[in-house]
């Protein structure tokens, strides 16, 4: 047995001084008063947590780990190291890989990977394209988180333009359809507009331009009417504009059939930043202007979006050199999307237990992932010790990406990452990972 003793637990909306006892893989006991004699006598390690918060581990619902095909710029025991130092217990990977996650042969095969390589808990989504609906239709919702339809082309070439192919997705799909969504139309129009003034290197300040406000709202709405249409199970990934707000409601998870994600770089940087980082936070959809942010968060307070992902997505920065159509889309975050948030919270935008709620719990309840995302006795003990008097700054000799950088190069967090756990496995432990075990295939209550 392993007792987490005299932290700072936050959990549902609390904090209190606490202790937590881990046995196995799970949490035995959570206690808020003086502790059993026989209990410590028995306990092989009891760690001092005093002045530190004990959270649940982070569920990242949107990854890029790149493997199979893709591996020179990340893979899945790189980026699962990175997730568990930066507080990510359990992550959702995305099928835009070589070969593309499009059946359930290949899907298999990922899952086989992880199992030998991920020291974090996953799951993978199976990818939509114009006609694998009977790869979709044989999906074990139990098992699987979710069909994954890219409505606007991004990293790869999955893009799903088949209308008729999109009404048979969100009519017979009964499984969670997470949706990346800017028109394409638009997006080609605007990227003729600029090569009339540029030729092919339009400068990285016109990106949320091209990929603009109209591109992803109309491409979300059209998401949202389809879901509308046929009862679909829609969760719309990385909003990244005010106006898409219009189309979600506030009310409670269980409540909902159109669900919502915001990503840490849309609810950190706006389009100022381009003039320092460049094409480092190059994504799609794009980083747009400060009203978009603050529109973002607000949303995010207010209950519109629901949970705080990365769309973690390395890339060599050699593969990031250029400008709107050479350099590539995407980012690392995966190690330091919490500590971000916490950042976040710090500076008042946001409560702590809003970042845990929003991050730990919500993903839980939205896909219903199985005894995770919570400290209750029973669960699975994915857990994180946060040091909130530790500064830390990021540079290259502590980001564990494959890729070698990060866009919070330089960036000083308040908040250190103390000690990970998996399934009551340390991890992680004062900046070193540590080879004890691997993560388990996530499972959800369908």
């Amino acid at each position: 047995m392993r007792l987490i003793h005299k932290a700072t637990v936050i959990n549902e909306g609390q904090s209190f001084i606490g202790s937590v006892l881990i046995e196995k893989e799970r949490i035995s006991k959570i206690y808020t008063d003086n502790i059993p004699e026989n209990i410590l006598q028995r306990c092989h390690e009891i760690i001092d947590a005093r002045g530190l918060y004990l959270i649940p581990g982070a569920i990242d619902d949107q990854v890029h780990f790149r493997e199979p095909g893709l591996t020179h710029k990340g893979d899945i025991i790189s980026e699962s190291r990175a997730a568990v130092a930066g507080g990510v217990t359990s992550f959702m990977e995305m099928p835009n890989t070589n070969p593309q996650t499009v059946t359930i042969n290949a899907l298999q095969e990922k899952f086989e990977l992880a199992a030998q390589k991920s020291i974090a808990n996953y799951s993978f989504y199976l990818g939509a394209t114009n006609d694998n609906i009977e790869e979709l239709l044989k999906v074990d919702k139990k098992n699987v988180c979710g069909v994954k339809v890219f409505m606007g082309a991004s990293t790869g070439n999955m893009l799903v333009n088949n209308e008729r192919a999109l009404q048979q997705i969100f009519a017979e799909v009964d499984l969670l359809i997470a949706t990346h969504c800017e028109k394409e139309e638009i997006v080609r129009e605007n990227v003729d507009i600029y090569k009339k003034q540029f030729g092919e290197d339009i400068p990285i300040q016109y990106h949320p331009l091209i990929r603009s406000e109209e591109a992803c709202y109309r491409s979300s709405a059209q998401a949202a009417a389809l879901a509308d249409k046929y009862g679909s199970r829609l969760h719309v990934l990385h909003l990244s504009t005010a106006r898409e707000m219009s189309l979600f409601s506030n009310s409670l998870i269980k409540d909902k059939k159109i669900t919502s994600e915001v990503c840490v770089h849309h609810l950190w940087f706006t389009d100022e930043d381009y003039a320092r980082l460049g094409t480092r936070i190059k994504w799609n959809p794009a980083v747009k202007n400060r009203s978009d942010r603050d529109a973002l968060r607000a949303a995010l307070k207010s209950g519109k979006l629901d949970v705080v992902a990365t769309d973690h997505a390395p890339h060599l920065l050699s593969e990031k050199e250029g400008g709107c159509l050479k350099a590539a889309s995407g980012g690392p975050l995966v190690q330091h999307s919490l500590q971000a948030m916490l950042e976040l919270s710090q500076n008042g935008v946001f409560s702590k237990e809003f970042v845990v709620e929003k991050m730990c719990h919500a993903p839980a309840e939205l896909f219903q992932v199985e005894e995770r995302g919570y400290i209750r006795e029973g669960y699975f003990a994915d857990l994180v010790l946060v040091n909130p008097d530790k500064l830390y700054t990021v540079d290259k000799n502590n980001v564990l990406y494959k890729c070698g950088w990060s866009p919070f190069e330089g960036e000083t967090f308040r908040h250190g990452i103390e000690k990970t756990f998996v399934n009551g496995s340390l991890v992680f432990d004062n900046g070193k990972i540590v080879e004890s075990t691997l993560g388990k295939a996530l499972t959800f209550a369908r």
